[in-house]
């Protein structure tokens, strides 16, 4: 049974999602069961999935062999109709191959293949403005559900320190961005599913800069909620139903901060518990403990300690992340 001819009530297997995912999807009435890399799944993150799943599978993702031996074990054991990718990362092809090879994808491996062989095709400077696009597609049909702007360190490095729903573009811009991603996602012969396509914004137009068949990470999909009143999370089942998106006009701002705390071992913090009771605070994590390592501003760890903020406009969510960025005091050695 492929995905797109599933019901309320079918039964998915999940690869690597987040536990708001699988939520999402069980509220809706999929029984979801989740598979993870033990290496890649965050100690906190493992008994939250595990609560909302009907099973938290644990497989070496490395191994290929096991990898698969364990996504054809699950699908016969539960009689699943669908494998669907759950992460934020590039979907594991040995994972897209299993699936279609047991008639339980959509979308065949050449799909995600292409998508990942058009990337780096194209290189733009790293000053150059960059939004993320968000689509679902539905039986072949791309719908572009909103765009979100990074915020970056600025020169010379252009690290990512969060991003800010909807981005401030005009409309003008936002139909020729979606155009170049439609036409990549077209050219691809993806047929279902969300992806996150990144864009730079240079002088004579669009550039893609990735494109890749899952959900923004980053807390994005909270963004949309926040800013629109639209579950993006609850979208993607909705959309293997065959129900085409209709996603409203944002009425504020929403925007993510990464907290940027230098690289070394954490001695003392305070300052999370206000920042949590604070009424235009939307959400925040901070998932250190004193004799943690903390990440470097810039990489990929460090987007885990974060805070959520909204506003009327990007002026007001900016100011407001400064101030809870400010009012974490952390000591570290």
């Amino acid at each position: 049974m492929c995905a797109h001819l599933l019901s309320s009530r079918s039964k998915l297997l999940l690869v690597m999602p987040s536990h708001q995912l699988v939520w999402k999807g069980t509220e809706l009435d999929f029984r979801i069961w989740s598979l993870w890399d033990p290496l890649q799944l965050e100690a906190d993150f493992a008994p939250r999935v595990e609560e909302v799943s009907e099973e938290l599978l644990l497989t070496d993702f490395s191994d290929e062999t096991k990898l698969r031996e364990a996504i054809s074990r699950t699908a016969r054991r539960h009689d699943i109709d669908a494998v669907l990718h759950g992460g934020h990362a590039n979907p594991n092809l040995s994972v897209i191959r299993e699936a279609w090879q047991l008639g339980l994808s959509t979308n065949p491996p050449a799909v995600y293949q292409r998508l990942q062989a058009l990337e780096g095709d194209e290189r733009e400077p790293a000053s150059a403005p960059r939004v993320s696009v968000e689509t679902l597609t539905v039986n072949g049909n791309h719908h572009v559900l909103g765009m979100t702007a990074q915020r970056t360190t600025g020169p010379p490095h252009f690290h990512v320190t969060g991003h800010l729903h909807p981005a401030p573009l005009t409309a003008h811009e936002r139909r020729t961005i979606e155009v170049v991603v439609e036409e990549r996602l077209t050219a691809s012969g993806y047929r279902s599913g969300p992806a996150h396509t990144l864009v730079g914004l240079l002088p004579h137009g669009p550039r893609i800069v990735s494109c890749r068949a899952h959900l923004g990470a980053d807390r994005i999909p909270l963004l949309f909620e926040i800013a629109r009143g639209f579950d993006l999370e609850a979208a993607v089942f909705t959309g293997f139903l065959g129900r085409r998106p209709v996603v409203p006009d944002a009425h504020q701002y929403a925007e993510i901060g990464f907290f940027l705390l230098p690289e070394g071992r954490l001695e003392t913090f305070t300052g999370m518990e206000d920042i949590a009771v604070t009424p235009w605070v939307r959400g925040a994590r901070f998932p250190y403990s004193v004799g943690d390592l903390v990440a470097p501003v810039g990489g990929s760890r460090a987007r885990r300690a974060y805070v959520v903020v909204e506003g009327d406009t990007p002026e007001v969510t900016r100011e407001r992340i400064a101030k809870a960025r400010g009012d974490l005091v952390a000591q570290i050695r």
